[in-house]
C-alpha cells in the first residue's frame, strides 16, 4: 500500500470517528456551539509532528493561534486555496459556525494545548 493509499485510508476512518466525537466535545467558550477539536488534536498538538502526505510536512501547533487566523487557514483549505488534501477534506466538511468554534477553541488555549 502506498502512502496516498494509506493516507486516503486513515482519512476514511477518521472523519466517522470524529463525527461520533461531536456529541462528547467541548464547547468552545462564548460561542456555545459543540466543537469537534478531535481531528484536529490527532495531528497539531503533538510537538515536532510531520505528516508524510502528500509529501513530509512540518504540522503546525495551532493552539495559542489567532482565531482569524485559524479560520483564514480553515476557509482557505475549504475552498481549495491552501493545498493539502487532507485538510481540504477536512475543511470542506465543516460549516463556518464550526469553523469558528474551532478556531476560537484553539486560540483560547494557548500553552494549555500541548
Amino acid at each position: 500500500m502506498n502512502n496516498a493509499h494509506t493516507a486516503a485510508l486513515a482519512l476514511m476512518l477518521a472523519l466517522p470517528l470524529a463525527a461520533a466525537a461531536q456529541s462528547a466535545a467541548p464547547a468552545a467558550s462564548g460561542k456555545g456551539a459543540q466543537v469537534n477539536v478531535s481531528m484536529c488534536a490527532g495531528c497539531h498538538t503533538i510537538p515536532g509532528y510531520q505528516a508524510s502526505f502528500p509529501r513530509v510536512y512540518h504540522v503546525p501547533k495551532i493552539s495559542g493561534q489567532s482565531a482569524k487566523y485559524i479560520e483564514a487557514a480553515l476557509n482557505e483549505y475549504k475552498k481549495g486555496e491552501r493545498d493539502h488534501p487532507t485538510m481540504r477534506a477536512i475543511a470542506q466538511g465543516l460549516s463556518d459556525a464550526d469553523i469558528a468554534a474551532v478556531a476560537a477553541y484553539f486560540a483560547e488555549r494557548g500553552a494549555q494545548v500541548k
